[in-house]
């Protein structure tokens, strides 16, 4: 039997309202640098309740607390220019009997780029009922992951800045962080350029 209780982490937000927890949903990546050069990026996504749930692929039965509705993995290999070259998929849990169906469309995402458009790419190739929503949800944070794994994506090239800047408060233009760590792409705030 699943292990089904529920021990929180410490958070460092205030004390909530009295609560009890019904589900949970861990999501981890790993990002992994290849011996050909290439680069692995792994996902796992796992959902489950705190308490019995009656079982959507065996009607009349309960799926114990704890036990996952979803437990799926991926493993997307990228170049050194985030370029898809490969991707794999398992689902070792799933709510219906159709659903490890969603994993062929998968292969359509070979070739597509984590630079510009990813997440256009995915809606474009798995979105509705081609694909499977929780696949889409690794896939989509499966790039923040890439860009953390592979140093080289936060290089400028060229005259161009690193695709991270401008993404966030912290790499505004007109911030100090751009300001401190890439001064050349660094531009002064509008109030300040008309002083």
């Amino acid at each position: 039997m699943a292990d089904c209780s529920f021990k929180p982490f410490f958070m460092p937000l205030s004390p909530p309202s009295p609560r009890t927890a019904r589900h949970i949903r861990r999501v981890n990546y790993q990002g992994f640098e290849r011996d050909d050069g290439l680069w692995d990026i792994e996902g796992e996504l796992h959902d489950s309740k705190t308490y019995d749930l009656p079982s959507l692929g065996h009607p009349g039965q309960l799926r114990p607390a704890g036990d996952p509705i979803h437990h799926m993995w991926l493993r997307v290999t990228v170049d050194g220019d985030l370029v898809v070259r490969a991707i794999e998929s398992a689902m070792d849990a799933h709510p219906l009997a159709g659903c490890p169906e969603a994993q062929r469309a998968l292969q359509s995402m070979v070739g597509a780029s984590m630079v510009r458009g990813w997440r256009q790419s995915i809606q474009t190739h798995l979105g509705g009922v081609a694909g499977c929503t929780h696949l889409r949800e690794l896939l989509f944070n499966l790039a923040t992951a890439t860009f953390q794994t592979i140093n080289a994506a936060f290089k400028s090239r060229g005259d161009e800045p690193p695709r991270h800047l401008g993404q966030c408060t912290g790499w505004d233009y007109h911030g100090e962080g751009v300001r401190q760590h890439y001064p050349r792409f660094y531009q002064q705030p509008k109030k300040l350029q008309n002083k």
